[in-house]
């Protein structure tokens, strides 16, 4: 059990992002503008880690403070160009665009540090891409300004990923959540007042909900992706990080009202699928054949035996 402590944790975070989905639906609903939401959940995950950790903070040197900066920089852009995007173009584009970022990982692998690449981890990125596609898109697909907008998003998600791979390995991945949190709160905070939107009025429900964005979606996720990025690899972490779409499709049946469709059940069979081959590399079907194979020299050794007999 405990060579799959990374791949069970990146599942919690991944059910947390579903759930986020029905969160941020009930912020925007609530008249809060996306970069004020943002900017909101990551002044509480900030405010939360400093708080709990702070003895960590004495650990805090030069290198460690950019590697946080530098996540900190690709969480907000991935973020700020998603809610940008949304405003040109469909949710569901949206939501399959952004997990492009699913194929984009196993790649940055191989331009930055020269990684052989994996053909089962691309195999099964570009199949959970496909079960995203399945998930979340209707109709045509013609790419526009909120398209391009969103496909910035990904990329950032897919640096933000793999940096995380990275960094995990030098850094405690306490420091490192709460580096980069506070760094993706004041590159949020910068924008908002550039753009004049720091009037902020909260109701009931859009304090419950930028709540739960706060806390679990972006504290607790965060957290722990970045523990649970240090037992496993960044394709099998992307892919993983993939089921977000099926967690959120399934919130939506529960809480908004949505009906479960064969459609959607494809698009979930699609991204287990794809963690099957990320995970197993279909070793279990090299199993059968080596089984196979190995009965096949017994059976030949003891037919030579019967016949020297």
């Amino acid at each position: 059990m405990k060579k799959y402590l990374g791949e069970i944790g990146l599942t919690f975070v991944a059910i947390i992002w579903g759930m986020g989905f029905v969160a941020s639906q009930l912020s925007l609903d609530s008249k809060l503008t996306p970069f004020q939401i943002i900017t909101l959940r990551f002044f509480i995950s900030t405010v939360l880690m400093i708080t709990i950790y702070r003895k960590k903070l004495k650990n805090i040197d030069k290198s460690s403070i950019i590697a946080g900066a530098i996540l900190g920089f690709f969480l907000f852009i991935a973020f700020a160009f998603q809610t940008i995007g949304l405003q040109y173009t469909t949710p569901s584009k949206n939501a399959f665009l952004t997990a492009i970022n699913v194929v984009m990982v196993p790649f940055l692998g191989t331009l930055i540090f020269k990684k052989p690449i994996d053909k089962y981890g691309i195999g099964g990125a570009l199949l959970a891409c496909v079960g995203v596609g399945v998930l979340t898109l209707n109709g045509s697909f013609n790419m526009n300004k909120g398209d391009a907008l969103t496909l910035i998003c990904a990329i950032g998600f897919a640096f933000h990923i793999f940096f995380v791979g990275e960094y995990v390995k030098k850094y405690d991945p306490i420091l490192l959540t709460t580096l980069q949190l506070t760094f993706a709160f004041i590159f949020s905070l910068i924008s908002i007042v550039i753009m004049g939107q720091t009037d902020i009025h909260l109701n009931s429900k859009g304090i419950l909900a930028v709540s739960y964005l706060g806390i679990f979606s972006t504290t607790l996720a965060f957290l722990l992706q970045n523990v649970s990025q240090k037992f496993t690899n960044e394709t099998k972490a992307a892919i993983i990080l993939s089921m977000e779409s099926v967690f959120g499709s399934l919130a939506s049946v529960m809480f908004l009202g949505e009906q479960m469709t064969l459609k959607i059940s494809i698009g979930c069979i699609l991204i287990f699928a794809a963690i099957i081959i990320s995970e197993t590399k279909l070793s279990f079907l090299h199993k059968d054949k080596l089984h196979k194979e190995e009965n096949i020299i017994k059976n030949t050794i003891t037919c030579e035996y019967t016949n020297n007999d």
